[in-house]
């Protein structure tokens, strides 16, 4: 799914933040381009969210056309449900043409429609949610889609590549994890595992009985998530991370970006600390200014709060290559301190 090209761009890209903060360019822009859904799940409440806000395609063309924005740098369409969006094929048709190297997520419950936007405007790769079982799937996402996951999934492999992406939350277990990973292997296609994380702008609440529930030890994860790569090590480090036995930088906050609809820029996924908006400022000024360089700078080596996909997956595949070519004291020279063993002293 990811080739040795997509971690080489990257890399490069984080050096260049690193030592030019006032240059960056970004390797993935992720626009939460709609609240707009037609799933009431569980594990997010993005479907409750009035009124409903649109990213427009005139503020897309804007940051496709920033300096900051390579032709590596991969585009994200998500919401809310993206295919929702007013503008949806207009934005499609538009990136096709000028910006063909974006992903295309979604939760399949409309699958003629995502099925043939994808026929038509060829993205880079294609994300779509899975949970579990039928049964599972019904309860956490409130919609009876999981049949039509399947669809899609055989509708579009061989036509664009298709990453599965399961989360794993206080509504799910490692058995609808394995139903996921026997369809993905049946099918041919990437897994990704994602794990449950509040967050304000899902309006997921921190004081909610099942929001500190999720945990698990390294034996309870299926074997077979060992034949997907990156997906283990993520898990079994979770383990540490949730009692407090591991510490990572975060590097992927200099070079990787998310956009709410409302043009909004937060620090990452996880924390509501804007750094600006599109409608007061451009791209390049948001993401290069003083203030957006100093809370970088903060919360690189001194936050470590969260254990979100789209950051920590990274974090974990920059260090465990940087420690196959040099030698641990060198590798927290470059990227800043870390341990992700225990005891804490062992590193």
């Amino acid at each position: 799914m990811y080739k040795l090209n997509d971690y080489l761009s990257r890399g490069f890209k984080l050096i260049n933040n690193n030592f030019f903060p006032k240059h960056k360019k970004l390797s993935t822009i992720m626009l939460y381009a709609t609240d707009r859904c037609n799933s009431q799940c569980k594990h997010c409440y993005i479907w409750k969210k009035t009124p409903k806000q649109h990213l427009p395609l005139e503020k897309i063309k804007e940051i496709i056309n920033s300096p900051v924005v390579s032709k590596n740098t991969v585009i994200g369409l998500e919401g809310g449900e993206f295919i929702l969006h007013p503008e949806a094929e207009a934005i499609l048709d538009f990136l096709m043409k000028n910006h063909p190297k974006y992903d295309l997520l979604s939760n399949c419950v409309l699958p003629e429609k995502l099925i043939d936007y994808t026929k038509k405007y060829k993205p880079y790769r294609v994300y779509v949610s899975l949970d579990g079982t039928p049964e599972t799937y019904l309860k956490m996402r409130g919609v009876d889609a999981h049949d039509k996951v399947i669809q899609v999934i055989k509708e579009l492999k061989g036509i664009v590549p298709v990453s599965v992406m399961f989360t794993l939350t206080p509504y799910n277990d490692f058995e609808d994890l394995k139903h996921v990973a026997k369809i993905c292997k049946e099918h041919n296609c990437d897994m990704r595992v994602g794990i449950f994380n509040t967050m304000e702008y899902f309006d997921t609440k921190d004081d909610s009985p099942e929001s500190n529930s999720l945990d698990f030890k390294p034996e309870d994860i299926p074997e077979i998530v060992k034949d997907f790569e990156e997906n283990y090590d993520f898990m079994v480090l979770y383990t540490q991370y949730k009692r407090g036995n591991l510490k990572l930088s975060c590097n992927s906050i200099r070079d990787s970006i998310v956009i709410y609809p409302n043009g909004d820029i937060p620090i990452c996924q996880n924390k509501e600390i804007i750094l600006g908006n599109l409608y007061n400022e451009n791209l390049k000024q948001i993401i290069n200014k003083s203030s957006t360089i100093k809370l970088h700078k903060e919360h690189k080596n001194n936050c470590n709060q969260c254990w979100i996909n789209f950051h920590r997956k990274y974090d974990i595949i920059l260090y465990r290559n940087f420690e196959k070519v040099m030698p641990k004291f060198l590798v927290k020279k470059l990227l800043g301190d870390y341990y992700w063993n225990y005891p804490k002293n062992i590193n």
